[in-house]
Order: structure tokens, then sequence, then C-alpha cells
């Protein structure tokens, strides 16, 4: 009997922003068989006094205020993607690399086993509640392709030459926070995300568009975070991946080869001030592993079109523009998303 040769696949984590409305009960829909791992992330929110994650996804109503706070969308994210990252068929699918975006990158470390489970709650459940007290700045997004989903040189240049304007502005501070495939995304105080939001063309009456409830990620507003982060959190959480790790700079950490002292500093340092390369994650990711497929974990899957503009940006897989990307997706989808039920099933 001839054995099917395993696909190989990276795996995406998703951050901030993907528990919504749609996703209330992802937990009880889709994973009522992780109870223990529920429980056990369940039990250190209670001894922080916090919202149960089990309740969060249990409402009847989703709540904008509640369920996209900090200090309770990381965990219930978190919980949502390792319960999927659980779920891939082991026996269809070689996991050949794990990648994510902002957040993303906390339950990448988990996942990927640079992390056990009582670091990977410290962590996501103490960068998630640093602003419990006041949210730090706010993120705008605004793309930078055009309606084909191919890259507009002069829009990107013009982001970038507008933060540079605003920056010069008394009392003004906006940074790029995340390099998002055909967006990027600005980080910055009140003044200075109004000041380049009055300067930035609208776009299909949409854009640039403020994202609820986000802190200024990824810039240096966030240098105190950094600072307080590396003084409740502990290196000797950090290990040595199981399955290779592509960070937010393009950079591999390999389970032979990793200084954990230095993954800590990436990720409670750099990581915390300075740009999230997202885009040149996915790229590096595409480019190193040649996977046969990008496995989008949940919950949402708002994450797939960002991930798209990066392989059409690089014509991987001779992807030329947006079209060519359905396409794709319609005879041999290259993009599984877990979030989205027929894309899941052929993943789980």
């Amino acid at each position: 009997m001839t054995r099917t040769r395993k696909q190989r696949a990276v795996v995406i984590c998703p951050g901030r922003g993907t528990y919504n409305k749609e996703e209330l009960g992802y937990l009880s829909r889709l994973h009522a068989d992780k109870k223990d791992f529920i429980a056990y992330i369940d039990n250190y929110r209670q001894a922080q006094n916090q919202p149960l994650i089990s309740e969060l996804d249990a409402m009847k109503k989703y709540s904008m205020r509640t369920h996209t706070a900090g200090e309770n969308a990381s965990a219930l994210i978190y919980a949502c993607a390792h319960s999927d990252y659980q779920a891939i068929n082991s026996e269809q699918y070689d996991i050949v690399a794990v990648t994510g975006n902002s957040m993303g990158w906390y339950i990448a470390l988990a996942v990927a086993g640079a992390l056990h489970d009582d670091g990977a709650i410290a962590l996501i459940n103490t960068m998630g509640s640093m602003m419990t007290n006041g949210v730090i700045g706010g993120q705008l997004i605004y793309p930078i392709v055009d309606q084909y989903w191919q890259k507009d040189r002069a829009r990107e240049k013009l982001v970038l030459d507008l933060v540079e304007q605003v920056n010069r502005q008394a009392d003004c501070q906006v940074y790029v926070s995340i390099y998002l495939g055909g967006y990027i995304v600005l980080g910055g105080d009140n003044k200075g995300l109004q000041a380049i939001q009055e300067k930035l063309p609208v776009i299909d009456d949409r854009y640039p568009m403020n994202l609820f409830n986000h802190a200024a990620f990824h810039t240096p507003l966030l240098n105190d975070i950094s600072t307080k982060a590396k003084q409740l959190l502990a290196s000797n959480l950090f290990h040595a991946p199981t399955v290779p790790l592509v960070d937010g700079l393009g950079n591999i950490w390999q389970p032979y080869a990793t200084d954990c002292q230095a993954l800590y500093d990436y990720t409670l340092g750099t990581q915390v001030t300075e740009p999230y390369h997202f885009s040149k994650a996915i790229e590096v990711a595409i480019k190193e592993y040649a996977p046969d497929k990008l496995i989008i974990l949940g919950p949402g899957a708002t994450l797939g079109g960002a991930v798209a503009q990066c392989l059409i940006e690089h014509q991987w897989l001779g992807l030329t523009c947006k079209a060519d990307f359905i396409n794709k997706q319609k005879q041999a989808p290259f993009i599984l998303s877990m979030g989205i039920d027929e894309q899941r099933q052929l993943v789980v």
C-alpha cells in the first residue's frame, strides 16, 4: 500500500482583532474537547481576578468593550489559536515552520514549544493586561495596494513621508507599527494619529481606519511597557523551539541553534518597541520552507488577505493580482484559514 506524502505546512498565528462578533462561541463550538486546556487558562485568570475565557466565549452577546479589551482578547485568541493548532491533522501535514502577526508572535512561541503552558499564559496574559488602566496611544490601518492587490509604491511613499512630516510637528508622535501585506499599520499618540489621519487621502470611504482598543504596539511609545515586562517575566520561561520560528524581522529561530536569552530580549524588547515586519516574515517563510500550504489558525479569517498580498508581491506560485489568487483558492487553495469552515475541513 502506497503511503501518501505529507504536505509541508507553515502555520501562521493571528493577532489582536480576530475574535469578533462572528467568532462568539468559537471555543465551545469547535473545541469542546479542550476542556482541560481551557480550564488551565481559566484557573490562571481566576487567580488574577479576571473574567474566565470560557465565560467570555459563552456570553449571549458580543461586547466590543469587553471582548476587545487587551486583558480579555489576548487570552481568548490564544486559547482559540492554540486549540486550532492541536486540531491540525498530523497525518496529513508536516509543520515545517511557525510565524505570526503582532500578538500572534506570542502564540507562535507557544505552539512551537518555545514557551511551555505556564510560560505561554504568563506572557500572553501579562502583555495583554499591561494597559488595563489606560491604553497607550492607538493604531490606524491604511492600504498600500491598489484594487488588484498590487503594491502602490507611490502610496506607500506618501504614507512614510507623512509620518516624517507629522513627527516634525510639536507634541506629535506617529510611527510605522506593522507592515501587514497590502497595509501599513501606524501607531502613535492621539495628536499624532489625528494629524496624519487628516493628511491621508480617504480610500473607499473606509481608510484611514482606527483600530478600536488597540494601543501603539511596536513603537517607541511602548518603551516603558518593555521595561516593565522584563521586570515581570523571567528569561527562564523561554526554551528552544521544537519547530522553526520566523519572527517579525524575518529571522529564523531554529530548534538546535536558539539563544534563549536572545529570544527573550527580542520578544520583550525589539518586538515591543520596533516595527513588526509581518510581510517579511511571510516572505522568509515561503522562500525558506517552500510549503505546500499556509495554514492560518483561527479565530477569524481577516489575515488571509494580507498573506495573499504578500504572495502577490513576490509572484509566488505565479500569482500577480487578486483575481489570480481567487482563482487559485477555488481550484486548489494554498492558504487554508481555520476560521473559514470549508477550509478548516481540509486541515483538521
